[in-house]
């Protein structure tokens, strides 16, 4: 059959085009969004494209829509909206290869399966082999439990397995009030002995020098911090006295006891690079940061040389190994220390970042693996491993031996600093101050090539700045803070080695400064001069020197560099920044890119916490991504993570769902969080800075957030008050998703609030929730928080949602063929009866549907006269035939108001006489004929003296205030009905009244027994 041209057209023109029927059908849900795929091939190709599942996906989760900042830019655009939102949408994924559907149906799973709460699978119940508690906390998806510490846990690390080779978690836990620390397992909630075995006093700065401002505030002679502390649940914890002086304190999990890391030896050897770190005229070091490694990356990586970071108040750095074995060369001990740099001399590293998933690849393409911060906002970074020379097994190493190791360790790699970084000087227009405070020496590296003279002389500089204490350079800089947070993105990539990301959090605590947040971004362009150079001749040096091709930059007969006589660190700082990777690529060069994060409009903000998202797949780099390497290393395998046959490959970040996005949170004093993206695009240009608005702001019911944990699902949040919430970062919803822990009393809010106006402060709240710890695999719904001195662990189902929906499916099913008969199951599990089975039970539902809607309308007719007026009713019409039935019922009621007022004037007795008695009437005439004759008279007579006597009093009761009324008697199908009597009055003869009534009926039934027929029983002879 040939269909005409103009029939054709015509149902070309009826058919919808495939954006109108991608846009229809982005607003279904999940599970009905995928069975629409059965309905057509047309709709199959539209279901399966990625492009429906996106905008779905960007209509179930807002994100960025939510905040109004971005809703004014969108509305500006050209493009279409739901396109241009769903580029926007950045977010981590969940699985290895994730595609938009698999991101949307199992991301809405698990926030439905988090909402409603269910344990975890038996395996991981909690308290199931405790015997006693074993009855009560079977099958529970949380435990609470004492940590036996005796101030607030503020440090939690655990272990939670990769892959197939997921087990149960293992906690460590520490406050850094006291220095303590223990292990404990939540699937029992026994607390394990170690860390109690070896007690450890510590003091704090405030109690030794007490009256001294910390963090070098106030008159500035003296750096003192509260003590700080770094916990790993496979290494142990390291604890750090932050007093002048103070001590380095490591305890290894597989020690019962304890060791203090070796300090800064007595003694000076300029020639050696070893300045004088132990009393240098003026205050001893103090210990301001620490750091221990998570994992076996790092000491595997530097050989056991890397385990434990520490930095001083003098700008030092120094590294302790966590042990070796020691098969071929000397066996390094746990705590012995391996590497010393000084990075600031006089200004203190405030914070240490490490990347605990470093490779030998990422070590190889010249990937940064360790960050320090200072107190004046400075950035210092290593790209490469220090390596150690070999040392004969036999040789006896004492504390000055390893000291001077230590230091020549740390010279075989530099410490570069970003260049946007670099503390900025005071003005000083009059020239008043000997020091420009824009310069700092540190320690060289061997690949400087310094002469043992340059290097004496070099520390010799690094000795005077040493002497220096905070006000001085308070003084001369700008920015001082010693409050500052470190947040470090390693895994960020530009496709050429580079692409980390460094956020420098203000936490604007002191009173003259305001909370601010910067990023700086490494990246490595094309060096223009290697570019200039590829086309043109090389030029020959001036006057006829030639390079002898010796990398130094210093030496007696090392090229043109021999001519100079004068010369000092500050230019050969800037001149080797460039040549200070030897592994670098010479086609690129180094740069630096700064960003800010703006607050969202929030004003006068206090940061009191971070996070950043620690999950999975937010640590892979480009080359390590499974979606864009085939080589890419995936430690995840689930159904979910498989990738489909016909799924395309993505070609780059921008079509992997999320755009391989990492999240980054700050908590406030005033109870909100504010949330980016940690890899938002950079500026082309180092001149321009970009400003970075927030995903998503949390207002939070807690009055000051105390601690924050991110993953790809979902953000946990703990209040000082108590209240521990789970949210979604993408917004699919406004409210928490699940209240893990509900606030404390009025009473302890209202202490809290007191504490904070009074001029001690809070000091050690046993009420906030002190620390946050989240699975890393984001579709295991399982973490740890601590409430105070108690931990609180959960384990929640990832497949409730489904089981749920299963039951309800099972249950409908069941109901169905009951209902319908009793025959056998004819449900074929695959083919074309499922889906015959499946149609015959929607339209089962459609029908019973329907039916209960006819009930209703029969029921609303039948009440309120809807279908008085036809089914061709309008509305209007039923409307004015409401109304006319209101007009009338108004008018009947002011009609029998005004009836009733009329005949007000008749006594109250009459009326209530009346209305006693004219139910009653005809039943008492009834009644009179089937009597016999001489008991009828009997009661006539007597009625009519009760009558008469009833109102005599009611006469006699006229005067009082209110008046009697009388309640008709009622009857039941059961009983027979009662001869009627008059109302009697109340008052003090109705006593009497009543007696005299009951008498009377009693002569006349013996006079009816004494006259009547018949032998019975009472009769007279």
């Amino acid at each position: 059959m040939v269909i005409p041209p103009s029939l054709s057209s015509f149902r070309e023109r009826l058919t919808p085009h495939k954006e109108v029927l991608t846009h229809v059908l982005s607003h279904l849900p999940a599970p009905t969004l995928s069975e629409v795929s059965l309905v057509s091939r047309r709709f199959h190709s539209l279901v399966t494209s990625p492009h429906a599942w996106r905008i779905a996906f960007t209509r179930h989760f807002p994100a960025q829509k939510s905040l109004t900042a971005f809703d004014q830019g969108l509305a500006d655009q050209e493009t279409d909206a739901d396109i241009l939102r769903s580029e926007r949408r950045v977010f981590t994924r969940l699985t290895a290869f994730a595609s938009w559907r698999s991101e949307y149906i199992l991301r809405t799973q698990l926030i439905r399966s988090l909402g409603r709460g269910k344990p975890a699978s038996t395996q991981d119940s909690l308290g199931s082999s405790s015997s006693r508690s074993n009855s009560s906390n079977a099958g529970s998806a949380q435990i609470t439990y004492n940590s036996n510490l005796v101030t607030t846990v503020n440090h939690l690390h655990a272990t939670f397995g990769t892959s197939l080779n997921k087990r149960l978690p293992n906690f460590i836990h520490g406050a850094d009030e006291v220095g303590g620390a223990c292990l404990s397992e939540p699937r029992t909630g026994r607390v394990d002995q170690w860390g109690f075995a070896d007690p450890q006093s510590f003091t704090q700065f405030v109690d030794d020098v007490p009256g001294v401002p910390q963090y070098g505030l106030g008159p500035g002679e003296l750096v003192g911090v509260p003590n700080t502390m770094d916990v790993s649940r496979q290494y142990g914890m390291v604890y750090a006295e932050g007093t002048p002086g103070g001590r380095v304190y490591y305890r290894s999990t597989e020690e019962r006891r304890g060791r203090l890391l070796q300090l800064a030896v007595h003694g000076s050897w300029p020639e050696l690079g070893i300045p004088d770190l132990s009393e240098n005229s003026m205050a001893l070091q103090t210990p301001c940061s620490i750091w221990i490694s998570k994992t076996t990356n790092v000491p595997d990586c530097s050989e056991g040389l890397i385990g434990i970071l520490s930095g001083s108040s003098k700008g030092v750095v120094t590294a302790y190994s966590l042990g070796t074995p020691g098969v071929d060369e000397r066996r390094i001990e746990r705590g012995e220390i391996t590497c010393r740099w000084i990075l600031s001399p006089g200004v203190p590293i405030i914070a240490i970042c490490v990347d605990e998933n470093v490779s030998a690849k990422r070590l190889g393409s010249g990937r940064i693996w360790a960050l320090a911060l200072n107190a004046l906002g400075e950035v210092y970074y290593l790209t490469e491993m220090p390596t150690r020379s070999v040392i004969d097994r036999k040789t006896k190493l004492n504390t000055v031996l390893l000291e001077h190791l230590a230091w020549d360790t740390g010279r075989t790699v530099n410490w570069a600093i970003a260049e946007p970084s670099r503390r900025i000087a005071r003005a000083d227009p009059f020239q008043s101050s000997d020091f420009d405070g824009s310069y700092s020496p540190r320690s060289s590296w061997t690949g400087m090539g310094l002469s043992p003279e340059q290097i004496a002389a070099e520390t010799r500089e690094i000795e005077r700045f040493l002497r220096h204490n905070p006000k001085h350079f308070r003084k001369i800089n700008d920015g001082w803070d010693m409050r500052r947070r470190l947040e470090v993105d390693f895994a960020g990539d530009d496709s050429h080695a580079a692409g980390e990301n460094v956020a420098v959090i203000q936490c604007g605590l002191d009173e003259e400064q305001s909370a601010a947040v910067k990023r700086y971004t490494r990246c490595k362009v094309p060096n223009p001069q290697i570019v200039s150079l590829s086309s043109d001749t090389a030029p020959e040096p001036p006057d006829g020197e030639q390079n002898m091709g010796n990398d130094s930059l210093f030496g007696g007969n090392q090229g043109h560099y021999t001519a100079e006589t004068a010369w000092s660190f500050d230019s050969v700082r800037r001149s080797s920044s460039a040549h200070s990777h030897r592994s670098g690529d010479p086609i690129t060069i180094e740069e630096w890119r700064t960003s800010t994060f703006s607050l969202g409009g929030l004003k006068a903000s206090h940061i009191t916490t971070t996070a950043l998202d620690l999950s999975i797949h937010a640590l892979h780099t480009i080359s390590e991504d499974p979606l864009l390497s085939i080589g890419g290393g995936s430690i995840t395998s689930s159904p979910t993570a498989s990738p489909l046959p016909q799924m395309p490959r993505p070609s780059s970040s921008s079509d992997i769902p999320g755009q391989r996005a990492r999240l980054f949170a700050v908590g406030t004093k005033n109870g909100s969080i504010i949330m980016w993206n940690m890899r938002d695009p950079i500026s082309n240009n180092t001149a321009i800075d970009t400003t970075i608005k927030p995903v998503r702001i949390i207002y939070t019911d807690s009055p000051q957030i105390s601690c924050l944990a991110l993953s790809a699902l979902y953000l946990v949040h703990g209040g000082n008050d108590g209240l521990v919430q789970a949210w979604d970062p993408l917004a699919s919803t406004t409210e928490p998703i699940r209240t893990l822990n509900s606030r404390f009393s009025s009473r302890a809010r209202r202490r809290l609030v007191q504490a904070e106006a009074s001029p001690q402060g809070v000091g050690i709240n046993l009420f906030a929730a002190g620390a946050l710890f989240l699975d890393p695999d984001p579709t295991v719904l399982r973490g740890m928080v601590s409430l105070g001195t108690h931990l609180r662990y959960w384990s929640y189902s990832s497949s409730a949602a489904e089981q749920y929906k299963a039951r309800k499916r099972q249950s409908r099913r069941s109901g169905r063929r009951s209902s319908s008969n009793q025959a056998a199951d004819k449900f074929t599990p695959t083919g074309r009866g499922l889906l015959k089975d499946y149609i015959a039970n929607e339209k089962l539902e459609l029908e019973k549907e329907k039916a209960g809607k006819r009930k209703e309308q029969e029921r609303l007719a039948g009440r309120f006269g809807l279908d008085l007026l036809g089914p061709g009713a309008t509305e209007d019409e039923i409307l004015a035939y409401a109304t006319m039935l209101s007009e009338e019922a108004a008018a009947s009621d002011e009609q029998r108001r005004k009836s009733g007022s009329e005949s007000g004037g008749e006594t109250p007795t009459k009326a209530l006489n009346a209305s006693a008695f004219s139910d009653d009437s005809a039943e008492e005439e009834h009644e009179a004929e089937t009597m016999d004759p001489d008991i009828a008279e009997a009661i006539r007579l007597s009625l009519q003296e009760s009558t008469s006597g009833a109102a005599a009093a009611t006469a006699s009761s006229s005067t009082a205030t209110f008046p009697i009324r009388a309640r008709k008697p009622k009857r039941t199908g059961s009983s027979p009905p009662l001869v009627s009597s008059p109302l009697r009055s109340v008052g003090p003869n109705a006593e009497q009244d009543d007696l005299d009534f009951a008498l009377q009926l009693s002569l006349a039934e013996e006079r009816s027994r004494g006259t009547g027929s018949g032998k019975g029983k009472g009769k007279e002879t």
